[in-house]
């Protein structure tokens, strides 16, 4: 087992893969939940929430969240990032189509983009600071 190179992780990240997104609930437990989001190695990681959703209603500018994605079949591998959010915004049909036919291909993204609301969704983008990382198939 060994860690990943800076690039590997960044590229592991870019990949499609589900992400588990764990933010602080000060009355509770961490809420953890799975969530589709985008990356490009280098750039910001964002995604696209209700705002009047749990995880919406825990975030705000300087919020500090983790992430972690990771693949589901041997050799495992997982990165998880921690950072600040620093940008919520209003989504649009755009990032919302983006992000379906990055998950669903482009029938499907069309299809699903076409069936949701657009305005009711808030696009949240982090800056990843801190990275862990894990590469079973490494020796």
């Amino acid at each position: 087992m060994a860690a990943m190179t800076e690039m590997e992780k960044q590229q592991f990240l870019a990949d499609l893969h589900v992400g588990v997104l764990s933010l602080n609930d000060d009355t509770k437990g961490p809420l953890t939940a799975p969530i589709w989001y985008d990356y490009e190695p280098g750039g910001e990681l964002w995604f696209i929430i209700s705002p009047n959703s749990l995880k919406g209603k825990l975030l705000e500018m300087g919020v500090r969240l983790s992430l972690v994605a990771q693949s589901e079949k041997p050799p495992y591998k997982y990165v998880s990032i921690e950072g600040p959010v620093v940008s919520i915004d209003e989504s649009n049909e755009a990032d919302l189509l983006a992000m379906a036919v990055r998950y669903l291909g482009e029938d499907g993204g069309k299809q699903y983009a076409e069936n949701s609301n657009a305005s009711d969704g808030i696009i949240v983008r982090v800056k990843p600071e801190r990275w862990l990382s894990v590469d079973y198939g490494k020796t």
